[in-house]
């Protein structure tokens, strides 16, 4: 399965990184590469749960990612 994920620098250093489409899956890293590798493994884990508890699992069917870029007035 393929999921979006946001990266964003962190407030203080690092990086935090999450999955829109798996609610509260949020991970972090010091490096891009760490976090990244991080939130994969939350995904994971996160998918595992849903599947042993018999929860269904969310996709991104019909999902699209658009860049805007706006102006300041």
């Amino acid at each position: 399965m393929k999921y979006t994920v946001i990266i964003e620098r962190g407030g203080e250093s690092g990086y935090v990184v999450y999955c829109p489409a798996l609610k509260g899956c949020v991970s972090q890293g010091g490096t891009r590469e760490d976090a990244l590798r991080n939130i994969k493994e939350a995904m994971e884990v996160y998918i595992e749960a849903l599947v042993e508890d018999g929860l269904p699992v969310p996709t991104e069917i019909g999902k699209d990612t658009v860049e805007l870029e706006v102006s300041a007035r």
